[in-house]
């Protein structure tokens, strides 16, 4: 929840104001009463009015105001409604690198499994490509309503080759391009790091926010992490630098994964979050209502409890 004009919560203010008013009043005139000798015979005949029946209608009072105050400060209500025109493209990373197993199974198994989740958390009217790559783009699914064209070309790698990020996110701005999807889209980069082929990733992330499409990073893997080689074995610890500064060049987040649990969790607040947009609804007359009831409230407490109103 928000405030569009919180100056107005300054009011709020008055609410201590009222009970320190209210206390020096009390205590005024206690100091002034009138002395009766005979204090034993008058407590039996007076009954004793409980101390939350004077005090029940004049906390009822304040919270109105509170509410009433509330109401002029014009509250507002998050909530997230499914984008009919969104497109997203998932450029997933299938080079040789991504068969190590720091992450299990595999980096590569990992991954689908995360993409899939992804997938999961999309409304039915969200559009949804896939670029896979190593040395080249080398499966490219335009942005469609079909989700499970989607998952079958997430389901179909294996890990062979170089990494050519660059020339992925190029092929995702094509193809996003090309189906004439207005804003907003997105692109969801999963890779295990160092680009060793192709074009400058960088490059291409700033020709995306050039066309107003960010890029969300994903690295994966584990710092030291190696592949079996016919020679020995070979390092593939990620690169997430790279990826953050990817994604700081298209205004997107960067984020990293150690594990596959991790890794799906990301994919799955992602999918959440592209999938939907943020619309604030006005409350204002729920406030407005809440603190009129209590109001009244307040004052048929007063008559009948016997309390007392600031």
């Amino acid at each position: 929840m928000r405030f569009d004009n919180p100056t107005w919560l300054l009011l709020l203010l008055a609410i201590p104001a009222l009970l320190g008013l209210q206390w020096l009043s009390r205590e005024r005139s206690r100091r002034y009463a009138v002395r009766f000798t005979g204090v034993s015979t008058l407590a039996q005949l007076a009954a004793e009015v409980p101390m939350w029946r004077r005090w029940l209608p004049t906390a009822l009072a304040l919270c109105a105001v509170a509410l009433l105050v509330g109401t002029l400060a014009k509250p507002s209500k998050a909530v997230k409604v499914p984008v009919r025109s969104a497109s997203i493209m998932l450029v997933t990373d299938h080079s040789g690198s991504m068969a190590a197993d720091d992450v299990k199974p595999t980096r590569l198994l990992a991954a689908e499994k995360a993409a899939n989740a992804f997938i999961d958390q999309l409304p039915k009217q969200a559009k949804v490509g896939v670029v896979a790559f190593s040395d080249t783009p080398d499966v490219v699914e335009a942005p469609s309503l079909d989700h499970e064209r989607a998952r079958a070309a997430i389901n179909s790698q294996f890990a062979e080759g170089a990494t050519a990020t660059g020339d992925a996110i190029q092929s995702a701005i094509t193809a996003l391009k090309q189906s004439k999807v207005h804003v907003p889209s997105a692109i969801v980069l999963l890779s295990d790091g160092a680009t060793t082929s192709g074009s400058d990733p960088v490059v291409a992330a700033r020709a995306a926010k050039a066309a107003n499409i960010s890029i969300d990073t994903v690295a994966l893997g584990k710092p030291g992490a190696t592949i079996p080689t016919p020679s020995g074995s070979v390092d593939v610890s990620p690169d997430p630098q790279l990826l953050k500064a990817i994604a700081n060049a298209s205004g997107g987040k960067a984020f990293t994964a150690s594990d596959d649990a991790h890794l799906s969790s990301i994919y799955k607040s992602l999918g959440s979050q592209l999938g939907t947009e943020t619309h604030h609804h006005n409350i204002s007359s729920g406030f407005a209502i809440a603190g009129l009831a209590l109001l009244l409230a307040a004052g048929v407490g007063t008559l009948a409890l016997g309390g007392r109103l600031p």
